[in-house]
């Protein structure tokens, strides 16, 4: 996907406030402004979500946590 730059003017208070929440989530601002975005352009319905990245979690073996736990 291509990004475009775009000047965007917003109130001081507001993006002090998007700032925490970006720091909160481990993320930039600049990121954290577009996960909003698209957020609320696929809850309005204006678009659909195509892909959603999931990170799947294996349980370890008996074997395997055994010897993390003598560590």
């Amino acid at each position: 996907m291509a990004k475009k730059s775009y000047p965007l003017r917003i109130n001081e208070q507001v993006i002090a406030a998007m700032q925490r929440w970006a720091d909160d989530d481990l993320r930039s601002l600049n990121a954290q402004i577009e996960y909003v975005l698209r957020d609320a352009l696929v809850k309005s319905g204006r678009v659909k979500l195509v892909q959603k990245v999931t990170t799947e979690v294996e349980a370890v073996g008996e074997d395997d946590s055994e010897s993390a736990d003598n560590h």
